[in-house]
């Protein structure tokens, strides 16, 4: 029986870290990149830790926004595993703060990081999976991507767009028998609100907010990754959000703007 293989990128920490070492647990050969090297020495000692039997685990530091980078992680998965099967499209950084007065250095990473990030690891994926027969990409979106959100419009927006791309992948690819979702993560618990771009860390609102843990994210995640691919969110209250950004926008917009100004 063939090994499965996947590719999780920013694999550093939070969803990214949990999701890797999920994949490598069930049994996947895994490819974890990300820039943040000492992280990934962590990671493959912790899943040389992992009860037998579990998958092998290649670790590659990796900048996502150079396209260069993204596809020697693939060439790497196919020369060390012989095939890749599932990409999951995680690296990402958020930015808050005033959209005008924002730093374009800020913005610039933002965008090159989510957007063109996930332009690259697409890219650089799918025909490799077209040559093995098929797979699935995961693209971590957010339950933001339809929302009014004053004070972090960029970060929305570049929601926004991989929702967008991962919609028209879904019919571009299906020839080619490789699925797609986008998947629209509410509050997690981890390192991305401490590591945001501007203005980092919770808002007293936002503190309040229910959150999921990684390991929740990551299970989820590798179960969608054997689906037909498609938008979800992970819990009914992200449900909740996302239906309550298209019917309310305006009052959606009000609640945001108290919770990131």
């Amino acid at each position: 029986m063939t090994v499965r293989v996947a590719l999780v990128t920013g694999a550093s920490s939070g969803i990214g870290y949990a999701t890797a070492l999920a994949f490598a647990r069930a049994g996947y050969h895994v490819i974890a990149t990300a820039r943040r090297v000492e992280r990934l020495a962590q990671l493959e000692a912790a899943v040389q830790a992992l009860p037998a039997p579990h998958g092998d685990m290649l670790t590659l530091a990796c900048d996502v926004q150079n396209a260069d980078d993204v596809q020697n992680a693939v060439t790497q998965a196919l020369a060390r595993f012989g095939g890749l099967h599932v990409l999951v499209a995680n690296a990402g950084v958020g930015q808050r703060g005033a959209l005008v007065d924002a730093a374009w250095g800020d913005i610039e990473t933002l965008l090159r990081t989510n957007i063109d990030g996930v332009l690259h690891s697409v890219r650089a994926a799918a025909p490799a999976m077209r040559a093995g027969g098929g797979g699935h990409i995961i693209i971590i979106s957010s339950v933001v991507y339809n929302m009014v959100t004053p004070y972090t419009a960029a970060y929305a927006a570049s929601k926004a767009f991989v929702s967008s791309i991962a919609a028209a992948l879904r019919l571009e690819l299906a020839a080619d028998h490789i699925a797609v979702s986008d998947v629209l993560v509410g509050r997690t618990t981890s390192e991305f609100n401490q590591r945001r771009l501007g203005h980092s860390g919770y808002s007293e609102r936002a503190a309040r907010l229910p959150r999921m843990s990684a390991e929740y994210v990551a299970e989820r995640l590798v179960r969608a990754s054997s689906g037909r691919g498609g938008r979800f969110a992970l819990r009914f209250f992200d449900r909740l959000i996302v239906l309550g950004n298209l019917l309310l926008p305006g009052l959606i917009g009000r609640l945001a703007m108290r919770q990131y100004k």
